[in-house]
């Protein structure tokens, strides 16, 4: 799967709080993972999660190799916007 830079922090920007705990408590991962995944460079607390950074427009092209971290972000915020609505 295949984001620019910019879409992937504009999905991290518009989580509500306590998403990017929820995300990581749900899949056995810490919090600094999750927020390296959104292009965070913490590699003390978390690890590398499977994104890789080619140059390009709009920040770069990220090639995500498991899509399961965006998926449940995105959840997050459709289930978020109904509740808004």
């Amino acid at each position: 799967m295949k984001i620019t830079f910019n879409e992937l922090r504009q999905i991290k920007d518009s989580l509500p709080d306590g998403s990017i705990h929820r995300i990581a408590e749900s899949l056995n991962l810490t919090d600094e993972t999750v927020r390296n995944y959104f292009g965070g460079h913490n590699f003390k607390e978390g690890m590398s999660c499977g994104i890789h950074v080619e140059a390009g427009p709009e920040g770069g092209i990220i090639e995500i190799d498991n899509p399961a971290i965006l998926n449940m972000a995105i959840d997050i915020l459709k289930e978020y916007h109904s509740d808004v609505e």
